[in-house]
């Protein structure tokens, strides 16, 4: 009997155990391993295919054009095929968008060889991988909510990150090695192949078709959008995502001007910064699960107030010895917020209105970075580089101080009962009526 409750040794004892030992997740998180790293590539590789494609003179232009062709026809996605999707589960959302990147971007090498890849057909073929983007973001928390308890939600959020913040210091210098060999087009050729492995991945290792349809006969385009406007929490959730998003853009553009003219600093000092906030990213992913126990709302909120404060050296006079190690805090505190705020939707909401939901919020969030990008090039033409960051740090501490004394206001019940913020203690986790108990659990 002492036996049966003694404490379980590490690896038993970690909060992310539950997730790697689950029958189901323990077959996908290779094939997202793969498509992560193959993503991590594609940071570099998209970019410098643009620059050998665009005319002479227009690179600048048609770089920045397909970067954004990467990402932002998401948003778009999200309202047109809401119908379509909608009542899907979440390895059939996951699976769709690996299938439509890996068809897509196979389709820039076959162009390539057959002579007919231009810059226009090279950032057509990029918008068109993007599209189901947001729905497969949607998709891969949503599976995480139909297979998991609430209480390993947080972990599992966590592993996903860790993931993406691994193939991210790994990726682009394996990027860099490939196309010095093959070219950028065969990078790119191999982020396809890993896109087809992952979708390969969800129709081999996740059973199971379609979850019943949610009871309108034809849901609304933007249904996902209704579900965040009549859920006070998430409303408020997405208003400080989006925030902390537009807050962090300008400094794609202030950091580099900071490091070569303020600092009078090389690449490679700021590679030095990159390496430092991958660093503390990978250090706060782990340390995310270990959040589980503690109250989300407070925990995000705090994130975003102490992000804030480890950005304000790089906006003060300080020397590297001290804003390097504050950036590398930056990096620490940012990772965890997408996986506590992916937990405070997955708890807000049932896995029949989820997909929907993180959809919409997909769609909003994606649009925040760029934004903030290009607000940070006339900033910092104005104020400066360090002015410009030390604005950013000073308004993001005060988004979360806002967002602090707003979510101190009482709260109208969650019509999915319990704490739908987080902001004390949760109960026991209870099945949901549409949770697939039966999936995985044996």
């Amino acid at each position: 009997m002492q036996q049966d409750t003694a404490t379980p040794r590490f690896p038993r004892s970690s909060p992310y155990w539950p997730v790697v030992s689950h029958p189901l997740l323990r077959r996908v998180l290779p094939g997202l391993a793969v498509s992560a790293l193959g993503d991590g590539m594609a940071l570099v590789a998209v970019t410098w295919l643009a620059m050998q494609l665009a005319p002479q003179g227009q690179r600048g232009t048609w770089t920045a054009v397909a970067v954004a062709a990467y990402t932002l026809p998401s948003a778009a996605g999200t309202i047109v095929f809401a119908r379509r999707l909608a009542g899907r589960s979440g390895a059939q959302l996951a699976g769709w968008d690996a299938v439509l990147r890996a068809g897509a971007l196979a389709a820039i090498p076959v162009a390539h060889l057959a002579g007919a890849l231009t810059i226009g057909r090279y950032v057509a073929l990029l918008a068109a991988s993007s599209l189901l983007h947001s729905w497969g973001s949607a998709g891969r928390f949503t599976l995480i909510a139909e297979l998991l308890p609430e209480r390993d939600h947080l972990p599992a959020n966590a592993v996903l990150g860790v993931i993406g913040q691994a193939a991210t210091i790994a990726g682009p210098p394996l990027a860099g090695i490939l196309i010095g060999v093959a070219g950028p087009v065969w990078v790119i050729a191999l982020d396809a192949l890993t896109f087809a492995v992952l979708a390969a991945t969800y129709r081999l290792a996740v059973p199971g078709g379609t979850r019943a349809a949610p009871a309108e006969a034809a849901p609304s385009r933007t249904a996902g959008f209704a579900v965040i406007r009549q859920h006070r929490a998430l409303r408020g959730l997405l208003a400080l995502t989006f925030g902390f998003f537009l807050l962090f853009g300008p400094f794609y553009v202030a950091m580099p001007v900071l490091v070569t003219e303020d600092l009078h600093g090389s690449a490679t000092t700021l590679g030095l910064y990159y390496t430092a906030f991958g660093a503390g990213s990978l250090v706060g992913g782990l340390a995310t699960g270990y959040l589980r126990r503690w109250p989300l709302w407070p925990i995000t909120i705090g994130i975003v107030i102490g992000f804030g404060g480890a950005m304000l050296p790089l906006g003060l006079d300080v020397p590297v010895g001290l804003s390097l190690p504050a950036f590398a805090l930056a990096g620490l505190l940012w990772a965890p917020y997408r996986s506590t705020s992916m937990a405070l939707f997955q708890r807000s909401t049932t896995t029949a209105r989820l997909p929907q939901a993180l959809a919409a919020n997909g769609a909003v969030v994606v649009l925040a970075v760029p934004l903030g990008t290009m607000l940070g090039g006339p900033l910092t033409a104005a104020m400066g580089a360090r002015h410009t960051l030390l604005l950013c740090a000073a308004a993001t501490i005060a988004l979360g101080g806002v967002a602090a004394g707003l979510a101190r206001l009482p709260r109208r019940p969650s019509p999915t009962g319990g704490d739908p913020a987080g902001a004390g203690p949760a109960p026991e986790p209870q099945p949901r009526p549409d949770d697939p108990v039966s999936v995985g659990t044996a």
